[in-house]
This record gives C-alpha cells, structure tokens and sequence, in this order.
C-alpha cells in the first residue's frame, strides 16, 4: 500500500511539474491596423507600450493575415486551414465545415491548458465553444487552477474601422502631418480620419501596456510567451478588404522570458524577416505546447519544437466583402506581391455600406467623380486588370503595376504558377458561387462536396483562369464550355463572355440559350454577358424572377447585374423598391445593394 501511495503521489508531482514547465502563451489582438507602430519605423505613431514589447521580443517584418477582413482571416487563425478551402471565404457567412476540423484551443485544453478568450470570436462558421474554458469579456487566465498554463486571447477593438465613423472633437495627432499614401487625396476629411485613426491605435496601445502590466503584477510574465499582432491590416480606404501591403501585413512582435529564450527565433530586440501567415498561427501554438499537430492542418509551425523550414510565400484570399462580391488571389514573397483578379470587370472601390461610413470614403468618390484626382488616386474607383505584381520593397503602397514589365516575366510566370499549385492543393472553394455554395452547404460540407469524385475542380479553375484573362483567342473554347454538364463551368464560360463584352458578339445564340438554364446563378451570368451585348428585353425576366429567388445571393447578384445597366435598368426599378419593401430589418447585403442602387438612380 505504501508503494503504491509512493507511486501515486510522483506521478502526480511528475504531472504537475510537466504542465509547470509548459510555456504560458498570452496573445493580445488588436483589430484593423497595420503596421502603424513606432518600432516599425512609423514616426506619426505614438505606441510606446508595442515598442517596449519589441525591445524585450522579436519583431517579424513579414507577417501577414490570410484575408484582409476580420472573420475569413480568424477562421484561419482558429482552424489552422484556409478559409478558401473550406468554403467559409465569404465575409459574414455561417457555412458548415467537416466534422474532423476543430479550433485549435481544444487540443490546448484536452494537454491540461486552461483556455480564455476575451471576448470577440467572429470565426465564419459555426462555433465551437467547448474549445474554451470561458469566453466573455470578462474571461481571464487568472480563473485557472493553481500551476496550471494557461492559452488567453484579448481582442481589442479601440483600433477598429467603426471608431473612425464619427468625427472627433479634439485630435491628438495633427491632420496636417498625417503622412497620407499617394492612392488618397488630401481632402480635409481624409486627414482627419487618418488623424483620428492614429489616435485610436495610441489608445490601443495604452490596453496593451495595461494588459502587459496586469501580466507583471500576477507574477506570470517570466512564465508567458507574449504574441501581440493585428487580426489584419487597415483601416482607411484600400486597406482592409483589399489584397495590398496595406490590407494583409500585420504588425507582429513575440516576447519569449528567459526560461524559454531557447524557443526564441532571435535575442530580445531583434527582427526576424521570415515570412510567417495566419495559416501558420495555430500550428505554431500547438508546437510550443508540445501537442502533437493534427495531420489536416495546412499551415506550418514556425516555433517550437516542431517547426519547419522557412516558407518561402504567403497566400492569401479575398471573396465576398460585405454586400459586394469579388474574387481575387495573392502571393508574397519577400519582395513581391502578385495579385490575381477572376472578376476583373468590377471595379476596385465598389461601393460597401459600411465602408463609406466614413467621411474618408465619401470625399474620395467625391473628388473623383468631380475629376480632381490624379491617376493613381482615380484607379480605385476603376475596373482591374487580370493581374498586378509590385515590387513591396521599392513601391509599399503598391501602386506600380509591374505585371507587363517584360524583364519580370519570370517573375510574373514563378508566383503565377505558386498561386495557380496553392489553388490546386487547397481546392479553393471560391470558385463556386455563393448561391451554389448555399444550397450545397443544406446537405453537406463544401469542402466535402468538392472532394466527392463528381466535382471538376480542375475545370472549373482552368474555365475561370481562362474567362478571367480577357483573350478573344478564348471565345470559342468559352462558348463550347457554356454547354458544360456542370453549372459552375458554364457559369465562368458566361462571365468570360461577359468580361469580353461586345467581342463576345458569336456567343450570342448560346447565351441566350442558357437564360433557360437549370440553375439561376448561369442564367444570371448569361444576362449580365447579353447585356454587354446590347440585350435588354430579354433578360428582364430573368431578373425579375431572381428577385423574387428565396437565396439572397441570388438576388444580390441579379441587383449587380442590375446596376450594371444603369439608366437601362428603368424598368426593373419597380422590382427592386419591392424587394427593399418585403425586407422588414433592411440589414440583408441584398437589401444595401438595392438600397444604394435605387439612390443612385435617383440621384442621376
């Protein structure tokens, strides 16, 4: 009996001393910012608590987000999978995904962790929150059990786009300094709401001293390994929801203690320019646990015990974005960043609700739309091209467009083809419309329904790579796939045509045949082709019927193709005041695009 209390009570002080040993790991999220820090060089900053932190940490010069909008970006981070491969990529969407994919602080918490996030979780799919001991905005490490490591996240959301919504009274930071990049005009309400923005990450900066402080007088900072990063970057006009330097590099400093120096990647103080992702968060935290990674995991761990070699790229993806719908695909290596447009004919600055909220915004559109900007500033508010590449170390604001600069072909032709394998591994969900992607979802996972044997993913993808290169020379194969057996290849063939506009004329008879087409999402890209065609009475009733259509992307994207027609669209207009009528909360995104468009109508 002796013996066996003897063995009992070592392998409880065994246990106890093996969880004591485990690192501690504290990660404070502030939102909406990029690297507007004193220790990243920016002197309009007033950061001095960050700054400590990267006296004392490593600071990462090539860290970015997966998406360049909150909630795809933090399914990335939970999960440690792209949220394009999942088919949760659409900002706002509560789409399922398989069974075996859980949130990364559920493994923490099955080691012996005690796992607090306070408060924000905004993960894009459905929640999991079994995976936290407490979340709230009142949780915290210090409701754990006595030695026991802890996993806490605090969110703060002082730095977010809504604070710079309303004017302020009094700035701390003068208007006249702020350093402006050359895609904004100097309209007195841009410099106040880049003023207003600075003093809003000063006061992030203050929550993120007091947290640290709280830290110090717990007595756990010398057991804590301290992350401190943005969720993405932002906030003012083509920052967040845009696929730049100024939408996807984070600011991220990791302060290591002494007892764990030896997992450090550098000495206090120090930088670190390798390229770490989102997607390589959750196998990171895993790692310096010392849990065992889960073989579905598609990021790489770049600390701990388990770690990997350098990745030489970051990817990233932008859907949906609010009300409005876009695709679009980037690659970054340490010194370019290409981008991938599959809906070139939309323009940059399409209109979002609540993105134009802000003064900013309106003085913008204003100053184009009176013709008082300069090209680089205009571009925002016009169509893409198929692909951008920018050299980030000559052109961080990313406005010189290199990808028909022939001595970088190679170059254009390397992260082409990184994107288009990246595509490939993952089999990017984007590439099925969201009206589509809502009906699957009824029944199954879309990351299922694509791997199910009967899905041409590779199709698809060569089908939207080929409408999306706007190349006559592609007619006759588009027109061939507008009788594809699957909806989603003939959905691309169609808006090919549509991207090609009236060079599209010998695809008529074909287009018009699809307005007839078992699925609405074809019938509705076929209209928006005919239309460029000179086709207006026939493709009324398509979309007359699609605003009536139970799936609200479905008449969000008859309302796109609607406002595409502009003055033409008189006759629809009826229609839409009806469907802005029936919607009793007026909050659906198909509500704020009929919405606007029925303002915009009046107003010309």
């Amino acid at each position: 009996m002796m013996l066996r209390i003897l063995f009992l009570f070592f392998a409880v002080s065994f246990a106890v001393q093996a969880q004591e040993s485990k690192p501690n790991i504290l990660w404070i999220v502030s939102e909406d910012n990029s690297p507007f820090i004193g220790a990243y060089g920016d002197t309009y900053a007033t950061t001095p608590h960050i700054d400590k932190l990267a006296s004392q940490g490593v600071l990462f010069t090539n860290a970015f987000s997966a998406a360049p909008v909150c909630a795809p970006a933090r399914f990335t981070l939970i999960t440690g999978m792209y949220a394009s491969s999942m088919g949760t990529q659409q900002m706002r969407s509560n789409y399922p995904v398989p069974a075996f994919v859980k949130f990364f602080p559920g493994y923490l918490k099955q080691a012996g962790y005690y796992t607090s996030n306070n408060a924000k979780k905004d993960y894009n799919t459905k929640d999991q929150p079994r995976v936290w001991d407490e979340s709230s905005d009142k949780a915290t490490y210090l409701n754990r059990k006595p030695g026991q490591p802890f996993f806490a996240v605090f969110n703060i959301g002082t730095s977010h786009e809504s604070q710079i919504h309303k004017p302020a009274k009094k700035l701390r930071h003068d208007p006249k300094k702020a350093p402006l990049p050359p895609y904004h005009p100097r309209t007195p309400e841009m410099e106040q709401d880049w003023a207003l923005y600075y003093d809003k990450i000063e006061a992030m900066d203050a929550t993120v001293g007091q947290l640290l402080q709280d830290l110090e007088k717990a007595g756990l900072a010398d057991n804590t390994i301290v992350f401190y990063f943005s969720d993405h970057g932002g906030v003012l006009g083509r920052s967040k929801r845009f696929l730049y330097e100024s939408g996807l590099r984070v600011p991220l400093v990791i302060r290591f203690p002494p007892k764990y120096a030896h997992l450090a990647p550098g000495k206090p103080g120090t930088k670190s320019d390798r390229i770490v992702s989102f997607i390589d968060f959750a196998p990171s935290i895993l790692s310096l646990a010392e849990v065992p990674l889960p073989g579905y995991l598609q990021g790489k761990p770049f600390l701990g015990k388990q770690q990997t070699a350098a990745q030489t790229l970051a990817f990233a993806f932008r859907g949906r974005m609010d009300e409005r719908n876009d695709l679009s695909r980037s690659v970054r290596d340490k010194k370019y960043r290409y981008i991938r447009n599959y809906m070139p004919h939309k323009r940059y600055g399409q209109h979002q609700e609540y993105q134009w909220h802000a003064a900013s915004m309106a003085s913008w559109e204003a100053a184009y739309l009176a013709g008082k900007l300069n090209p680089v500033q205009a571009a925002f508010f016009q169509t893409k091209p198929p692909e951008e590449l920018y050299d980030v170390i000559k052109d961080p604001h990313n406005i010189h467009n290199l990808a028909g600069q022939k001595e970088l072909q190679p170059v254009l032709l390397r992260l082409r083809a990184a994107n288009r394998k990246w595509l490939t591994d993952t089999k990017d969900a984007g590439f099925i419309p969201e009206a589509m992607i809502a009906q699957i979802s009824k029944k199954e996972a879309v990351y299922d329904y694509i791997r199910g044997g009967k899905f041409p993913w590779e199709k698809v993808l060569a089908t939207a790579e080929m409408a999306s290169e706007k190349k006559t020379a592609h007619l006759p194969e588009l027109t061939k796939r507008l009788q594809d057996p699957e909806p989603v290849v003939r959905y691309w063939a169609a808006l090919g045509c549509t991207f090609l506009g009236k060079e599209a004329a010998p695809a008529k008879n074909a287009l018009n045949k699809l307005l007839q087409d078992p699925e609405v999402t074809v019938q509705l890209s076929a209209a928006e082709a005919l239309y460029a065609l000179g086709e207006k009475e026939t493709i009324i009733p398509v979309l007359q019927a699609a605003l009536l259509h139970q799936n609200d992307m479905v008449r969000v994207q008859a309302l796109e193709v609607i406002e595409a027609m502009g003055p033409e669209a008189a006759p629809l207009l009826s229609n839409v005041r009806a469907l802005v009528a029936r919607d009793s909360n007026q909050a659906g995104n198909d509500i704020k695009v009929a919405s606007y468009l029925l303002k915009k109508q009046a107003a010309n």
